[in-house]
């Protein structure tokens, strides 16, 4: 595991707050956003950000914020990686755009390339690029309802895939994704999923409950693919029973049912793997990829069995900006970093100090009914002491204590009850543990 440089000559990593949060030239620009921007875009914190570097962002009143959140997952390996920001900008000046589908681009197959080598099992694959995970979840729903000749697609309980039509229908809460939307997609089949924390049930078990509701809701013969995230994000972070995915996949197998494992969030060197997956031992017929995999570039994908993807008539798949070359260069260099640094180790480095940390504040706090995650993908889900039942004001006050301090931190949870943690994998020691004095005092203050 190599060291990664932490310093920067403009931003130190260390937290610092001097203003009140949010700060008033962020209170100024609020009030701008507002007069342009619909309240259906929501802000976490109402913070602007002007700079960052590794694990600090510095907003436009100078506060220097311990980023637990890297944009929902996404600067995995860190703000402003120089090696992702040099490819960046020697692409940018080799060609920004010609469309793949009209005149194509090594940088597109370097990345496909590199998919097919690190993505779960040695069999040939394919592999599409595209914007963005929603639009990676629709593609590959379009790639299994085309190879199976059936339409039915199989969701889980506290799952979510995006805010399309087609995903907002397969998320798990309406609200608010959906409200007053519809009307939504037809087709979608949902069943509950491996829960350890509230269900008690084995992964076969879970499982073996997951396949009788689609065979009761939908039936086999009618369901083109199952789609299930290996660790749910939005949903909690939940993390299932060993068990439970390889059991499902077998049975998708056997039922000719494409298995799509959505990696959107849990991809890419985050989990200690470079992809999820590989923790439970499944090998997905087909899984999406986006956030972590260009460093802060927009770019996602879907990577598949050959003889899945190559059913798709030419002209199928694609888009005008899908693998643009610019986010391709940055891909190539974050699958660069990962193994030149050996991230998965930073990750597994992460969750030993951090999941350590919080594991700790656990014994001294029974608000925090569990701790869950992998590598830097972590969570608590904050309860009623002495029982399971949800606590979201709890996440509430620790996600504002945790801003007046220079912590940004994101809910998560169907109750809206769990606290995640994003870190970069390259996240110093010194920072975590920082961070882990800041939530000690916050769960104090409860």
């Amino acid at each position: 595991m190599s060291t990664i440089s932490l310093s920067s000559p403009s931003i130190v990593q260390e937290r610092k707050v001097v203003t009140a949060i949010p700060g008033p030239k962020s209170q100024a620009m609020h009030e701008r956003r507002k007069q342009v921007v619909p309240p259906g875009v929501g802000a976490a914190l109402p913070v602007y950000i002007d700079s960052a570097f590794g694990s600090i962002v510095v907003d436009i009143d100078g506060n220097h914020f311990i980023d637990f959140a890297t944009g929902i997952g996404v600067t995995t390996i860190g703000h402003t990686n120089s090696a992702v920001a040099a490819a960046v900008s020697d692409q940018v000046h080799s060609f920004t755009h010609t469309c793949f589908t009209v005149t194509p681009y090594e940088e597109y197959v370097r990345v496909a390339e590199l998919l097919v080598e690190h993505t779960p099992g040695k069999h040939a694959k394919r592999v599409m690029l595209v914007n963005s995970g929603a639009e990676a979840v629709e593609n590959a729903v379009k790639i299994a309802r085309k190879h199976t000749g059936k339409s039915g697609i199989g969701v889980l309980d506290h799952a979510y895939h995006g805010r399309t039509n087609l995903t907002m229908t397969m998320n798990f809460k309406n609200a608010p994704y959906a409200t007053g939307m519809g009307p939504t997609a037809g087709g979608v089949f949902r069943a509950p999923g491996s829960y350890p924390f509230h269900d008690g049930l084995s992964g076969v078990e879970a499982a073996e409950r997951t396949i009788w509701y689609f065979e009761k809701l939908v039936g086999a013969q009618d369901l083109a693919c199952i789609i299930a995230e290996p660790i749910q994000g939005e949903g909690g972070f939940i993390v299932p029973a060993d068990g439970y995915l390889t059991h499902l996949q077998e049975w998708c197998t056997a039922n000719n049912v494409v298995f799509i494992a959505d990696e959107v969030q849990s991809g890419m060197a985050r989990t200690g793997t470079y992809f999820a997956s590989e923790h439970f031992g499944l090998v997905p017929d087909l899984m999406t990829v986006a956030k972590g995999i260009a460093g802060g570039m927009p770019l996602a994908g879907v990577v598949g069995r050959a003889d899945i993807m190559d059913d798709v008539l030419p002209g199928g798949l694609g888009g005008t900006f899908g693998g643009n070359p610019v986010s391709c260069a940055a891909s190539i260099a974050v699958f660069d970093e990962v193994a030149t640094h050996d991230l998965t180790a930073h990750a597994q480095r992460v969750e030993a100090r951090l999941g350590g940390g919080l594991k700790k504040l656990a014994e001294k706090y029974p608000v925090i009914g569990e701790v869950r995650g992998k590598g830097a993908m972590l969570a608590i889900e904050l309860v009623e002491p002495g029982t399971k039942k949800p606590n979201p004001s709890a996440v509430t006050a620790l996600i504002a204590f945790g801003a007046a301090h220079g912590l940004l931190l994101l809910s998560a949870g169907s109750s809206y009850n769990v606290l995640r943690f994003l870190p970069a994998v390259t996240m110093s020691d010194d920072l975590i543990d920082d961070a882990l004095s800041v939530l000690d005092q916050g769960l104090a203050s409860l």
